[in-house]
């Protein structure tokens, strides 16, 4: 490992960066300096430039945005050089997939064991991320009266989630006789990985074709609270969003309060048939 890419790390670590976070930016920093082949006194925005040109064949543009920030970081903090010339690619705007009701329902009934089923439902039931999920220690958990603490969750912030009833009580039950620290393991976090892995396998016996993450389920906890007329700044702060901007994708994922709209050709036919019995 390189002086500078130990430098990172530190940096990384004491500004309080997410484990995941930390992770990305060391990884895509470790491939540029593999690639670039360079003493670091050396390195400039060009060698960035054509580590980032390279990766854009094969990588999508999020994972692309993912490596500039990374080297934006790396070049700015540790090396102490400008980075005004590397232009960040623009983010896919693509709208997040969301489960209906019907799917997550089938989620849940199609878990192999009891684990996997509350794991499921407490993605779906709080919005929680899975870093957030693996990380839930019993002790941030108030079962008397049914929520949560999400502790130093994305942007190192702490936010408050509710538990529904019933599920309060399964994990009660599953938590029992358990010398548990986190909620789903004992000693150490479980991977982000082995709750993917668990994702995966479930939609599949559910027999759900479209592409379903753990983050599917955020998203669906979110559009769904939306449909029922939730205020969106409530579910802002429900999801720890810093931005109400990023908590209006949902506005446009919203199907079913499109389909609620009164169609004023609708009201015009009224107007020509008054005795007409409404449906």
């Amino acid at each position: 490992m390189t002086k500078e890419l130990e430098k990172l790390k530190t940096e990384l670590k004491i500004r309080g960066f997410s484990p995941l976070t930390a992770r990305n930016y060391s990884f895509f920093v470790e491939k540029f300096l593999q690639k670039a082949n360079k003493d670091a006194k050396e390195l400039t925005e060009d060698d960035a430039k054509n580590y980032l040109a390279d990766i854009f064949e094969t990588k999508s543009k999020n994972t692309v945005m993912l490596a500039a920030a990374s080297l934006k970081f790396f070049f700015k903090e540790i090396l102490g050089k400008e980075f005004s010339t590397v232009k960040m690619p623009k983010k896919d705007s693509r709208l997040p997939e969301v489960l209906s009701k019907e799917d997550v329902k089938k989620m849940i009934d199609s878990a192999d064991n009891q684990k996997s089923k509350l794991i499921i439902s407490l993605l779906y039931s709080t919005g929680l991320r899975v870093s957030e999920l693996v990380n839930l220690k019993v002790e941030d958990v108030n079962f008397n009266d049914r929520s949560g603490w999400v502790r130093r969750g994305k942007g190192a912030k702490d936010r408050l989630f509710i538990l529904p009833e019933n599920l309060t009580r399964e994990i009660q039950e599953y938590l029992g006789g358990k010398t548990h620290k986190f909620i789903f393991s004992k000693e150490e976090p479980l991977t982000t990985r082995n709750i993917q892995k668990i994702i995966k396998g479930t939609k599949t016996r559910a027999g759900i074709s479209k592409k379903v993450t753990p983050h599917t389920l955020r998203h669906s906890f979110a559009t769904h609270l939306l449909e029922q007329g939730t205020d969106i700044r409530l579910i802002q702060t429900m999801l720890g969003h810093s931005s109400l901007s990023t908590t209006q994708v949902y506005t446009h994922v919203s199907s079913e309060q499109i389909r609620k709209v009164a169609n004023p050709l609708d009201a015009l036919d009224k107007l020509n048939n008054p005795n007409a019995v409404q449906q």
